[in-house]
């Protein structure tokens, strides 16, 4: 088996970056989803309340964060230095229940993301990053005694595995229902390996690179109606596919729902590099 894809989604619901290596973090792989869109109280906002977030491009350098659309010129945002760091505004924000400390990227930010993507119910959008020095826990039900991590703004882990042969059993059960194929970034995962049968991930406790990282394959993903919009547009061409398909095919054998992927914790090897290419093994 070996890596096909690495992708991080540096912001939160914007479009993802795909990469040739990446370091391998304690949160996952290094600056995926380091930042985020939050409404006027410090929630979480994504693809489920603006699809036109699938719109934005994001770009970075050791320097900047750029944003791009179509309608807008660049948004450009310094990484800064951990002392300038420490002098940015902080709020309080909130994935699903958890609180967590970010820093507000400014006002050009705010105004730049609102003209682009409009108010949510009303309120401006503002773009916040992961304070460094900020844990975030994985929740404990799915790990094995004794067993810890954490993560930034991701849904709940950091890390999502996907199977390049459980895209085609998807995309054959499509075609047989008249329905267009999907292409894996609709799934925004982070890394994706080919060489196991179809769905085989189902079983994985583990997997093994070759630069000594472990992985733990911890939880199913259930998948929500991201994966029926485009993500280039933003639109759902075929409304409530994959995710009909997925509930049909009983991908996640004993769980109920539509599930595509595995998600996963860094159990060793944090600071090696994962790569295009690289083998796996499983257990």
């Amino acid at each position: 088996m070996r890596i096909t894809q690495l992708n991080i989604y540096p912001v939160k619901s914007l479009r993802g970056i795909a990469l040739e290596e990446a370091k391998l973090v304690e949160t996952g792989l290094a600056h995926d989803r380091e930042w985020m869109l939050v409404d006027s109280v410090g929630r979480f906002v994504t693809q489920r309340e603006l699809p036109a977030m699938a719109t934005i491009s994001v770009f970075l350098d050791a320097e900047t964060l750029r944003l791009e659309h179509p309608s807008r010129e660049p948004l450009c945002v310094p990484l800064g230095t951990p002392e300038t760091l420490d002098e940015r505004l902080r709020h309080t924000v909130y994935v699903w229940k958890d609180r967590c400390e970010a820093l507000d990227e400014g006002d050009e930010a705010s105004r730049w993301l609102t003209d682009v993507l409009g108010e949510l119910k009303g309120s401006q959008l503002r773009l916040v990053r992961f304070a460094p020095e900020h844990r975030r826990e994985v929740e404990g039900d799915f790990l094995k005694p004794n067993e810890q991590s954490h993560t930034r703004f991701a849904d709940g882990y950091p890390l999502l595995v996907v199977n390049t042969a459980s895209l085609n059993a998807l995309n054959k059960q499509l075609a047989e229902q008249g329905v267009e194929a999907v292409p894996m970034n609709r799934f925004r995962p982070n890394i994706v390996v080919e060489g196991e049968p179809a769905f085989a991930e189902v079983s994985w406790a583990e997997l093994m690179t070759a630069g000594k990282g472990r992985l733990g394959l911890r939880k199913p993903c259930q998948r929500c109606k991201i994966i029926t919009q485009d993500q280039h547009s933003g639109v759902a061409p075929a409304p409530k596919e994959p995710l009909r398909s997925l509930v049909l095919m009983g991908t996640q054998p004993g769980w109920r729902g539509a599930f595509f992927g595995q998600n996963a914790i860094v159990l060793e090897g944090v600071g090696t590099t994962l790569r295009v290419g690289e083998c796996l093994a499983a257990k």
